[in-house]
């Protein structure tokens, strides 16, 4: 317990699925956070269950694809706690899917934009708050969709996640030498509301299962315990990792 004391720590995507457990989580190991996400209602809910439990926490709602929303978020850390010390940056959307040729322009660049473009303006500007913290770590939600496995009909998707994988290996190696960590987190499938739209009904949810060499879905915790990791100083060693806790689908062939 409280790995993460007198530490503050920015999570988008924090209205539901692995961005809640994550903000719960890390309230629980000490952090004060800042929930992100476009729905305040559910973003109040959380903080109010974070107030609970002892933690504290301030909700801001937005669109992770607008700057000037993600300069607000360090704003709102650094002027309501003092600093910065984890950025978790995990909102996205599997965004369009189908057959190439029948995707639309503006369907590619939404997927884009809400999963890549959105990392790119987080990491803008949470880079120079957390190069003030001795404890600094930059984590993105990225998948094994487009890393280690091709899926059909999820271009956009694996191209947006794979290229927050090479976006985080160029921020570790530029700013390793001030003691940035940055690293991507890449789930398996997961019980959240995204998940469930892929393994949307019995059939479905049994065939996402046996992609997986546990043969199971993971639950929320089960990542954001992944996400505590790479947050925490016992990954102090850990940069420029594409941390794979996905219950072993990129290796399962049975």
């Amino acid at each position: 317990m409280n790995r993460l004391e007198n530490r503050v720590a920015i999570v988008t995507g924090a209205s539901s699925g692995i961005g809640y457990a994550a903000a719960k989580l890390f309230a629980q190991e000490g952090a004060k956070v800042v929930v992100a996400a476009r729905r305040q209602k559910e973003l109040d809910l959380l903080i109010e269950e974070i107030r609970v439990d002892g933690g504290q926490g301030i909700a801001v709602a937005g669109d992770v694809t607008d700057e000037t929303y993600a300069k607000t978020l360090v704003e709102v850390a650094t002027g309501t706690y003092g600093q910065l010390d984890i950025g978790f940056n995990n909102a996205g959307t599997l965004g369009a899917m189908g057959d190439t040729p029948t995707l639309t322009l503006d369907g590619w660049m939404e997927t884009i934009n809400t999963n890549l473009t959105s990392a790119f303006l987080s990491a803008k500007h949470q880079i120079p708050a957390l190069l003030n913290s001795d404890h600094g770590s930059l984590i993105f939600t990225s998948t094994f969709v487009g890393h280690t496995i091709g899926m059909p009909g999820m271009a956009p998707y694996a191209a947006s996640k794979a290229g927050i994988n090479g976006m985080m290996q160029c921020l570790a190696a530029e700013y390793g030498p001030q003691g940035l960590r940055v690293n991507s987190l890449l789930p398996g499938g997961t019980d959240t509301p995204m998940g469930r739209s892929v393994a949307s009904n019995d059939e479905m949810e049994e065939f996402v299962k046996s992609l997986h060499a546990l043969k199971r879905i993971a639950a929320p915790e089960e990542i954001a315990r992944a996400a505590l990791f790479l947050a925490s100083d016992d990954a102090s060693f850990v940069t420029g990792t594409a941390l794979q806790a996905e219950g072993g689908v990129s290796i399962n062939k049975t």
